[in-house]
C-alpha cells in the first residue's frame, strides 16, 4: 500500500530556491522523504536504485530555458525501474520554455512515469530583483495545494502522464558566461571551492573560476561568508534590461 512507499527527492539546487520550492510542494507529505544531492561537486551515484512502488520529485532549475547539463548527466547514473514521478522546474519568473519537457524526457528514459510536472518560480539566481522574494506564501499555498492534489492521484491509481509543454528539439543551450571572482575581502576559507557543483574553483587558486567549467549556478556567491564573489555587475544589468518586460509582471 501507500505506506510502503519510499518517497525520495532528487534535486539539483545550487542557491536553494529550487530545494524551497520542492519543500513546498511535499510539505503536506507526512513522512520522511529521502533526499539525494544532484548539486554535490562530489556527486557519487552509487546505488541510487528505485522501485516500481516508490515516488520521487525530481527537480531542477532553468537554465536560459533548458535544463542544466550536469544535473541531467547527473540523473543519467539513477536508475528509475518503474518508479512514479514528479518532475519540477524552476525559473526566475522570466519562461522556462523547454525544461521541463528536456527534464520528463531524460527521467523517463531512466526508467520513471511521469505522473505530475509543475513549473515553479523562485527569485532569480543573478538578477535577485525578479521573482524577489520568492516562493512567497501565495506560491507555498498553492504548491502545498497540488502536492496533496498529486498524491490523491496516486492514491486513486490513475497513472497518465501529463502533456509537458515546451518544444522537441529543445532551444539552443547557451551560457550565460558570467563566472564570479572573488574580490579582496576573501579570506581563503575555500567554501567556495568545497561547494562548487561543478567543480569549477580550485582549492589552490581560490580566485579564479574555470570559466570552462563553470555553470553560472551563482552557489559560490551564496555561500561565501565574506560576501567576497561576484559575477560581473556590468554584464548583469545588461542581461536585466534584456529581460527586464519578460519578468514585469507575476508568473
Amino acid at each position: 500500500g501507500e505506506g510502503d512507499m519510499n518517497r525520495v527527492q532528487i534535486v539539483f539546487s545550487p542557491t536553494g530556491g529550487t530545494q524551497r520550492v520542492v519543500d513546498a510542494l511535499t510539505g503536506g507529505w507526512e513522512y520522511p522523504v529521502r533526499r539525494v544531492d544532484l548539486t554535490d561537486g562530489k556527486w557519487e551515484a552509487a546505488g541510487i536504485e528505485l522501485e516500481r512502488e516508490d515516488l520521487a520529485v525530481i527537480a531542477v532549475p532553468s537554465y536560459g530555458g533548458r535544463a542544466p547539463e550536469l544535473a541531467m548527466e547527473r540523473l543519467r547514473k539513477v536508475r528509475g525501474n518503474g518508479a512514479r514521478c514528479v518532475v519540477v522546474c524552476v525559473y526566475g519568473n522570466r519562461a522556462y520554455e523547454d525544461t521541463l519537457l528536456e527534464l520528463a524526457d531524460g527521467v523517463e528514459k531512466q526508467g520513471f512515469r511521469v505522473m505530475a510536472a509543475v513549473a515553479g518560480v523562485a527569485e532569480h539566481s543573478i538578477i535577485h530583483q525578479y521573482g524577489a522574494g520568492r516562493p512567497d506564501q501565495q506560491d507555498r499555498e498553492e504548491l502545498g495545494a497540488f502536492g496533496k492534489r498529486i498524491l490523491e492521484k496516486m492514491a486513486g491509481g490513475r497513472a497518465e502522464t501529463p502533456a509537458t509543454p515546451g518544444d522537441r528539439p529543445y532551444k539552443k543551450a547557451g551560457s550565460v558566461g558570467l563566472a564570479p571572482r572573488a574580490d579582496k575581502g576573501c579570506t581563503g576559507c575555500g567554501l567556495c571551492a568545497e561547494n562548487c557543483p561543478a567543480q569549477a574553483i580550485r582549492r589552490d587558486k581560490l580566485r579564479q573560476t574555470d570559466r570552462g567549467k563553470c555553470i553560472s549556478c551563482m552557489r559560490c556567491v551564496t555561500q561565501c561568508p565574506q560576501s567576497a564573489r561576484r559575477a560581473n555587475g556590468i554584464m548583469i544589468s545588461l542581461a536585466a534590461l534584456v529581460i527586464k518586460k519578460a519578468c514585469s509582471e507575476r508568473k
